[in-house]
């Protein structure tokens, strides 16, 4: 939210990759020039207004952690669900059944026996399941993999970017204030000499 007079330039050209509208805090390098622009009529103003955006900042970093952890959960049991997929297209040919548990609550398992099948059941989400066969289903799976991984990577980037401007907006909070503090102590002073 805050700005320089100076050239902002250098600062865009920081990230080539966009992060989620993630605004950029711009770093106030004079403060005095910064403070003599429009809309900057007291530091208490200023001030709120990077608190605000720091805030925001915050906010974004909280719903960013979330994605982050639930990616992170997910390419496990993406993984898993890839072996599986892979022991069924080994077994797919025999005729001897497969041994397996089976969930059926939380930390309660069944035993199963499953004939050899070129056909599986994927949970896709919204209650929604459809059947593929191994063959389609392990592309599938892969993609997913491959695109919650590159995923993952852009929230680690994006969740760095905004770590950078939360140390930028703080610096430039403690800027104002320190400038507003040595501007009254000024004040003072030429008041008592007078």
């Amino acid at each position: 939210m805050a700005t320089t007079s100076g050239s902002g330039d250098s600062n865009a050209a920081v990230s080539s990759r966009k992060h989620l509208g993630i605004p950029q805090a711009v770093f106030v390098e004079d403060v005095v020039a910064f403070m003599k622009q429009p809309g900057n009529e007291t530091a208490d103003l200023v001030l709120r207004r990077l608190d605000e955006q720091y805030q925001k900042y915050k906010f974004m970093e909280l719903n960013l952690s979330q994605k982050k952890r639930r990616l992170k959960s997910q390419i496990p049991e993406i993984k898993q669900t890839l072996e599986i997929l892979k022991h069924m297209q080994k077994k797919k040919d025999s005729t001897d059944p497969m041994e397996t548990l089976f969930l059926l609550a939380d930390n309660l398992y069944a035993k199963a026996s499953i004939t050899p099948t070129d056909k599986v059941c994927l949970w896709l989400g919204a209650n929604v399941m459809l059947e593929y066969d191994l063959d389609e289903a392990r592309a599938l799976l892969e993609k997913n993999l491959t695109t919650a991984t590159r995923n993952l990577e852009g929230l680690e980037e994006d969740l760095d970017f905004l770590r950078d401007q939360f140390t930028t907006t703080e610096v430039n909070m403690a800027r104002v204030y320190n400038w507003d503090v040595k501007r009254r102590s000024s004040e003072a002073a030429s008041k008592s000499s007078a």
